[in-house]
């Protein structure tokens, strides 16, 4: 058994007194978005997670050793642990089953109950009824006891009382659940990936568990994946650094138990130059970071300064900034909390104050003699850290060239951005457009009042392979972060973003695509903030006018072609646009601009470490992990002349 069980389990019985009552489920079919977040794709994902995380905790407690999950036909999920199985005898408050009182009322659980679980993967212990009440039909078979017992839901309701239907040699829980398309109206297709992505998540984060997840929609196309990494979140830092060149060879790996708060780090230092750090707590991802996170970041930098200074040769240098010790590094910071406090916009942010002070402690006990004892690894680090800070020091001047103060700042950037009259930043939209034929349609066939434009007039810099005070000398990167007006990294200020559109408005072509990355690229790295707020959008130019006398259409897509040619009479003219400077003001204005008609794809991130993850792979220097993305996803390329 691993520490962490060792820690957290208890021997106290798991019966139907464990499970608290706190209130009933009337609600949740009235307002499901208070519960689960949306009834969109995230909302209808979150209910296999919901499950899951029940599943988890059994694991958590040192009960639960494998786990699997699989889609049926008619998007059927069906999520199966070899815990201790639910309790099954009668609950003295509801006077029904422990699991038909889990199944139907909301707040019930053991997670309620520290002698039941001491650390809960959920969020907000809601998970089994919510389920339930948010489900066309939710079946349960409970081994425990010797005997298999089995009860039928729909919509929250009991069809039947518990009722025992034969014996079982082992135990454990099985959850089979179908969403309710009364609820979930856009869709009650899961997406495969992103159920995998999860599960592989959840196997990193908890060392030697087993997680399987099988997708049988389509007999003749079955998918499945199985995982269970012994090294935990070690092997999550491997994974995430594949595609990039490691400073030294081992994951550094830190365990500690501090006053019953289990924390583990792990950590590993590249070639890159930025920094990928992220948290997690029971499980969860704090996205918004939090005092565990907190207490990694800030010890890490007091410990590193410490140490180099007392390596003879960097006696004359300024200490090392947290950008400084950070550069280059992927990080995982995971921590199991009994009564875990969460705040911040999207309830992710670790509120516990005690937590930075024991990931501090975790870090100063073990960190520390790391180093003593690994003095090559050690001088690597501060190596690497030290060259950052130089860079930092080169960078601080050209950092001053983008805090944008009027529009005749230098650089050229007057002449570049043609600004809009309004300045209020809810109404604005900036338009970055490629070469200057584009730029000039763009000029002449935007609403002056709110539309400004930014044509880019040279090859936009990969950030992904260069320092910071590279990229701040990039005439284009700074005409960017001076127009939008937020400054970049820790300097980042979005209540002084002056658009609240930023639209990338390339060719339809190769070459539109690449800048396009190189600019998704620099915003995802420098201005992180814009993307989650919404801010940034991709223009979708046509890719054909088609023309008969004084008939007109614009079409987007090959599909789209083929369908309206089946509406014209006789031989239109078609005209393949292969670029933006091919359309004049008029037509630019028409199809790509005018908020009447034109189509804006929205980029959002639904997953900030796989994107991190994909960034790195497709931007860095490492050709292998590349070609093996383009291989394994090529065949989900769709329009690739687009």
């Amino acid at each position: 058994m691993s520490k962490l069980s060792e820690e957290i389990r208890d021997n106290n019985s798991y019966e139907a007194s464990s499970i608290q009552v706190l209130e009933g489920l009337e609600a949740v079919r009235k307002r499901p978005g208070m519960y689960i977040g949306s009834t969109g794709p995230r909302g209808l994902h979150h209910l296999v997670w919901e499950i899951v995380d029940n599943s988890i905790d059994e694991a958590l407690a040192g009960y639960c050793t494998e786990i699997n999950v699989e889609i049926y036909g008619d998007n059927l999920i069906k999520v199966v642990d070899n815990g201790r199985g639910m309790p099954t005898d009668i609950h003295p408050k509801t006077g029904v089953s422990a699991t038909e009182t889990i199944f139907t009322v909301l707040h019930a659980g053991g997670k309620f109950d520290s002698s039941s679980y001491k650390v809960s993967g959920g969020l907000h212990g809601v998970g089994a009824s919510v389920v339930n009440a948010l489900s066309e039909s939710l079946e349960v078979y409970v081994n425990r006891a010797g005997k298999k017992h089995y009860q039928k839901f729909s919509r929250g309701k009991t069809v039947a009382p518990l009722e025992v239907i034969g014996d079982a040699e082992n135990t454990g829980t099985t959850v089979i659940f179908k969403a309710d398309a009364e609820i979930f109206k856009e869709t009650t297709s899961y997406d495969y990936e992103v159920l995998r992505h999860r599960i592989q998540q959840l196997a990193f984060l908890n060392k030697g568990l087993k997680l399987n997840i099988k997708d049988s929609r389509d007999p003749e196309h079955i998918k499945e994946a199985k995982y269970c990494y012994e090294g935990g979140i070690k092997e999550y830092v491997q994974f995430l650094n594949k595609g990039k060149a490691p400073l030294h060879q081992d994951v550094i790996y830190l365990e500690e138990s501090v006053e019953g708060t289990i924390i583990e780090l792990a950590f590993q230092y590249t070639e890159d130059y930025s920094s990928s750090i992220y948290s997690f707590v029971n499980n969860i991802y704090t996205q918004e970071g939090g005092t565990h996170e907190e207490g990694f970041r800030t010890s890490l930098t007091r410990i590193l300064n410490n140490y180099a200074k007392t390596m003879a040769s960097n006696k004359k240098e300024e200490s090392l900034s947290g950008d400084d010790v950070r550069e280059g590094l992927t990080a995982i910071v995971s921590c199991k909390v009994s009564e875990p406090q969460f705040e911040g916009q999207t309830k992710t942010k670790l509120g516990n104050t005690e937590v930075r002070r024991y990931v501090s402690q975790a870090m100063t006990d073990k960190f520390d003699a790391y180093l003593k004892e690994n003095p090559n690894v050690a001088k690597i680090i501060i190596e690497k850290a030290l060259l950052a800070l130089h860079a930092r020091i080169a960078a601080k001047k050209a950092r001053e060239a983008t805090r944008r103060k009027s529009p005749l700042d230098s650089l050229g950037f007057a002449s570049k951005l043609a600004d809009c009259r309004s300045k209020d930043p809810s109404k604005t939209e900036m338009y970055i457009v490629e070469g200057d034929s584009a730029g000039g349609s763009a000029k002449q066939g935007r609403d002056s009042v709110y539309q400004a434009i930014l044509p880019l007039r040279g090859k936009v810099l990969n950030v992904e392979k260069a320092r910071v005070d590279r990229i701040l000398g990039n005439r284009e990167i700074i005409s960017i972060i001076q127009a939008i007006g937020t400054g970049i990294q820790d300097d980042f200020d979005i209540t002084q973003a002056r658009y609240h559109k930023i639209v990338i408005m390339t060719d339809a072509d190769v070459d539109g695509a690449h800048i396009r990355t190189l600019l998704l690229t620099f915003f995802y790295r420098f201005m992180k903030p814009l993307i989650e707020a919404g801010y940034v959008y991709i223009a979708q130019p046509p890719l054909f006018k088609i023309s008969q006398n004084k008939r007109v259409e614009y079409v987007y897509s090959d599909e789209e072609l083929k369908e309206k040619l089946a509406h014209f009479s006789g031989r239109p003219n078609i005209q393949r646009y292969k670029g933006l400077g091919e359309m004049n003001a008029e037509q630019l204005w028409d199809t790509t601009m005018d908020p009447k008609y034109r189509t804006l794809l929205k980029v959002t991130m639904s997953d900030a470490i796989e994107a991190d993850r994909i960034f790195s792979t497709l931007m860095g220097d490492d050709v292998e992990p590349r070609r093996e993305f383009i291989e394994e996803n090529a065949v989900y390329v769709q329009n690739l002349d687009v």
